[in-house]
């Protein structure tokens, strides 16, 4: 008897020891906070220390941010186009799975689907005060709202910030006009006069349920959303309690110059530093407060809008050549690097060695089962997730990420939400190209690949030449794309937990603060604003 009490003992003892272990090897026992940073139509080339030969200065606090932590050289967005990526960065699920393969509109009526677990509320349930501020665009109205989907705080827009009018818009191509005038003397502009601008209805910003400015002032926006942010991560230190921060910046979609800028050709990398200020002053409220318990991650929804010309971003070395020689752009909404291989940047004082770099194949998707993991939180077992933990890459200098990293189609080619390429190691497979619209208009076909077409990125990172299909080489790598696309595919079929999302709209779902007015137009030291139902 002495003996089983003595191993009884023993064993109780090694329990103890392993758990202390996962928790010293976290950081103690204090919960660690989560900052993520998701930058809007970013481009890999945008984030200066990714091309340091190029002699820039557009992003001096994440090149700081970069030089004190880690760089992530081969990240990738789950998705080329805003509500997809974002759906996938918060559930760690690829878009069919999570039920959305395309963007929410002004107008829709439903949102991420109820069904799925976000990161916020998992987080939340733990104890952890969650806020965001920014873009949503996963559905506004109801309980699709950030408030219904695990945020304690929001204040932002619920969409992208050119799906509204304002009274002195952003920059754009082509340049949409302010809001109708509430004068009645004064000339409208119909929506029709302008493709893709809305002159209806305003921009909308929003605090936790109610709109409080239509339309918004989108010249005095950064202010707004720096002061949440340095007071939602002061207050959290009063509270002593750990705090997720998701801040998801506009910026460099419609691009905003302060001032209004005359320089066009400078209008991209004003509204670059703009935001880099902003990311600037989140880092050192964050360092002044509990910035040595705190994970600061920056990374971006999508690559560049390349048919925006002057107005987007920089890719960088990845510019899909092979797409392009044949007509159309090569980034967003498209499968080619551009379109998704987006600049991250990893800071945590003490915890990330300082001024490295890793070259492990990630995605937004990691963004959830990482946070989870270093918070100690077990995600739901009913579901299949597609992000992987990359604690070790982040924290040990591990460098080895996803075996097979899938690109879903954003609406350049093929079936929305469709795994139409593949990338493993080196090696890139496509099984449908297309490119979206360029620079001056020029679209490409769609183009279906059996076998596919493949690229090996080391030696071609501009995707400029496939691989000769009659090599050893090819044949082999090949083989193993297939293999594993027609796997994923089969076990997303069968895979119980699939969500799938309403797409469906009305116009009187669209947020409006005072219907009598023109453009739903109010103001807070006016007219008492409306609660969105």
């Amino acid at each position: 008897m002495a003996v089983g009490f003595t191993l009884f003992l023993l064993s109780g003892m090694l329990m103890c020891g392993l758990l202390l272990h996962k928790v010293s090897q976290h950081g103690g026992s204090k919960k660690p906070n989560f900052i993520v940073i998701l930058a809007d139509d970013i481009g890999w080339g945008d984030l200066d220390a990714n091309q340091p030969d190029e002699k820039r200065n557009n992003t001096p606090h994440l090149n700081l941010m970069a030089e004190q932590g880690q760089r992530l050289t081969d990240f990738h967005s789950p998705a080329s186009t805003c509500s997809p990526s974002r759906a996938a960065i918060l559930t760690g699920r690829y878009g069919l799975r999570n039920g959305v393969i395309h963007n929410f509109a002004v107008s829709s009526l439903a949102g991420l689907p109820l069904s799925e677990v976000t990161l916020p509320q998992l987080l939340q349930k733990e104890g952890y005060y969650t806020a965001m501020i920014g873009k949503w665009h996963l559905g506004h109205n109801g309980p699709y709202a950030p408030t219904n989907r695990g945020f304690d705080y929001y204040l932002g827009i619920p969409y992208s910030n050119d799906m509204g009018c304002t009274d002195i818009p952003g920059y754009n191509l082509p340049q949409c006009p302010p809001c109708e005038s509430p004068e009645p003397h004064v000339t409208r502009l119909k929506r029709s006069a302008r493709g893709g601008c809305y002159s209806k209805v305003g921009l909308p910003l929003i605090e936790n349920s109610s709109i409080v400015q239509q339309p918004l002032d989108l010249w005095t926006l950064t202010e707004r959303y720096k002061s949440a942010a340095t007071r939602i991560i002061r207050s959290a230190r009063e509270r002593g309690q750990p705090y997720l921060l998701y801040l998801a910046l506009a910026h460099m979609h419609v691009p905003l110059a302060p001032p209004l800028h005359s320089d066009e050709g400078r209008v991209y990398a004003a509204s670059l530093q703009e935001m880099d200020r902003l990311v600037g002053a989140v880092k050192s409220a964050s360092d002044h407060t509990d910035g040595d318990n705190t994970l600061i991650w920056f990374t971006g929804d999508n690559g560049p809008w390349e048919q925006k010309c002057q107005y987007a971003g920089s890719v960088g070395p990845f510019m899909g050549k092979w797409q392009t020689s044949r007509g159309g752009g090569s980034a967003k909404r498209t499968t080619w690097e551009g379109g998704h291989r987006v600049p991250s940047v990893a800071y945590w004082p003490g915890r990330i060695p300082a001024n490295t770099s890793s070259s492990a194949l990630l995605s937004g998707m990691d963004v959830f089962p990482t946070l989870l993991s270093l918070a100690g939180v077990t995600p739901p077992s009913d579901r299949h997730y597609d992000g992987i933990d990359a604690t070790d890459v982040l924290l040990h200098g591990e460098q080895t990420g996803h075996e097979f990293l899938f690109h879903p189609n954003s609406g350049a080619a093929g079936e929305f939400g469709g795994l139409q390429t593949v990338r493993s190691g080196k090696h890139k497979a496509f099984f449908i190209t297309g490119a979206a619209e360029a620079c001056g208009g020029a679209t490409g076909r769609e183009q279906l690949h059996d076998p596919p077409l493949i690229f090996d990125l080391e030696v071609d990172e501009s995707e400029e030449t496939p691989l000769d299909t009659e090599t050893l080489e090819y044949q082999a790598v090949a083989q193993r794309m297939v293999r594993r696309r027609e796997e994923l595919l089969w076990d997303i079929a069968n895979d119980k937990s699939v969500s799938a999302a309403d797409y469906s709209t009305d116009a009187s779902a669209a947020p409006c603060c005072d219907p009598e007015h023109t453009v739903c137009r109010c103001d807070p030291e006016h007219t008492v604003c409306h609660t969105l139902s």
